[in-house]
């Protein structure tokens, strides 16, 4: 199983009016390959976050492989 590290990222704009990148939740999945983690963090966000949609509380994913190498 592979190690990855699922980051929720929000565009949202600032007080002084220019846009900033937010990470909204950062989750670590164990799965066999990159789309079987993004769903299951997908999954995940959604039930911590108490929503139907991870996108009413994100813009995008950021998915990152920490598996080290052998």
């Amino acid at each position: 199983m592979a190690h990855f590290v699922v980051r929720f990222m929000k565009d949202v704009l600032g007080g002084n009016g220019r846009q900033a990148e937010i990470c909204q939740r950062t989750i670590e999945i164990e799965a066999p390959c990159l789309g079987d983690a993004t769903e299951l963090a997908k999954i995940t966000f959604c039930e911590r976050e108490n929503v139907r949609d991870w996108m009413l509380h994100a813009d995008r994913v950021q998915i990152a492989d920490q598996t080290a190498p052998s």
